[in-house]
């Protein structure tokens, strides 16, 4: 998790408590969520939201220091997706985990780690959901320890990883395409 000032940790619980949640559109998605946690930037935090809603992705929980709708900068990039995607905010990203774990999903971190399995020959499972970290530090030490499969998006160049809205819509759209043929239902369009 990253440092945060003192009472930080306190304000985010009280924005926990407070409701924070979103329902999203009633149409049939894919067995398919993600977790953001620490996104700092509301834009990224918007753009997930858009490429979620057509990733047919059916939650996101939003952890941490991230961003939560009703927000002019997520609007400005989801384009109302935000109000399309069903989502949830946890302050602790452990207990988004352990949701998410309740819910049938199983956590997938994406991130560029020893072992980790590339994005295009991963073998997603039933029910994935992806996790992604702060988009200077990545993923935390403690995530790391929680969740056993890490996938990795391979790239050249000279910086170490894509943008974290760029990598959860690689990563998304690849465990969409692998979920979809299950899911007769959801229509992919274009």
């Amino acid at each position: 998790m990253t440092a945060r000032p003192v009472g930080h940790t306190e304000r985010l619980r009280a924005k926990e408590t407070g409701g924070a949640s979103g329902a999203g559109a009633d149409i049939e998605r894919l067995p398919l969520a993600a977790i953001l946690d620490d996104i700092r930037s509301l834009w990224n935090v918007g753009s997930i939201f858009r490429t979620a809603d057509g990733c047919g992705v059916r939650k996101l929980w939003l952890a941490g220091i991230t961003g939560t709708p009703p927000r002019a900068e997520i609007t400005k990039t989801a384009l109302g997706a935000e109000e399309q995607v069903a989502w949830d905010y946890r302050a602790d990203v452990l207990e988004a985990i352990e949701q998410a774990r309740a819910e049938g999903y199983e956590p997938v971190v994406i991130e560029a780690t020893e072992g980790a399995a590339g994005v295009g020959e991963f073998a997603w499972p039933e029910r994935p959901c992806l996790v992604l970290g702060n988009e200077a530090t990545g993923v935390s030490p403690l995530v790391l320890d929680a969740c056993d499969r890490r996938v990795s998006i391979p790239m050249c160049g000279v910086k170490e990883s894509f943008n974290v809205a760029v990598a959860f819509g690689i990563a998304a759209h690849h465990a969409a395409t692998a979920l979809a043929p299950a899911s007769p239902g959801v229509v992919f369009r274009g």
